[in-house]
């Protein structure tokens, strides 16, 4: 989306939103402002998804109403990552390398999916910490878009059904 930017420009408008729900930066699905931050908040939601094997558009926790974002955030704040992570990645990478690996992978993608572009890295900048240039990182702020919209999961549960009713009208 960022190639669309003439040379001079870092920041455009549009009048009609396209894409994916749970991608789109939180200033382009409200505003239709994209920029370059745009695509560094949808490779922060790419990042968490790899980390923890689930997809933000279809994970849903019943207890906190939260996304994988909302999720995320809250057990970074709780000092509790490894609730994020895949099984199957805690299975396979035991080492401490490999453990400061998944850490840096959460932290970049919480910094990536914050709230405001001007917050979010850059892309060159998420590279160079993901190749461990840059070790002294930002305390990521809370991700936008951290609750699930008030759309009922469990539907079975909450259909009322109706019997059959005919009405029929006449003309006079």
């Amino acid at each position: 989306m960022a190639r669309i930017f003439k040379a001079n420009e870092n920041q455009a408008n549009t009048k009609r939103v396209v894409g994916t729900y749970g991608y789109m930066s939180p200033e382009y699905a409200m505003q239709g402002q994209f920029s370059e931050k745009s695509d560094v908040f949808s490779f922060g939601v790419l990042l968490l998804e790899i980390v923890s094997g689930r997809r933000n558009t279809s994970f849903y926790n019943n207890q906190y109403a939260l996304n994988l974002l909302g999720y995320a955030w809250k057990l970074w704040n709780e000092g509790d990552i490894w609730g994020l992570v895949d099984q199957v990645i805690l299975e396979l990478e035991s080492d401490s390398k490999n453990e400061r690996e998944i850490k840096r992978c959460i932290h970049v993608g919480l910094l990536c999916v914050q709230e405001y572009a001007k917050d979010r890295p850059t892309m060159s900048t998420v590279v160079s910490i993901l190749n461990s240039e840059i070790s002294n990182l930002d305390t990521p702020k809370q991700p936008a878009f951290t609750q699930t919209p008030l759309i009922t999961h469990d539907v079975e549960n909450k259909v009322s059904l109706n019997d059959v009713t005919l009405t029929s009208f006449d003309g006079r």
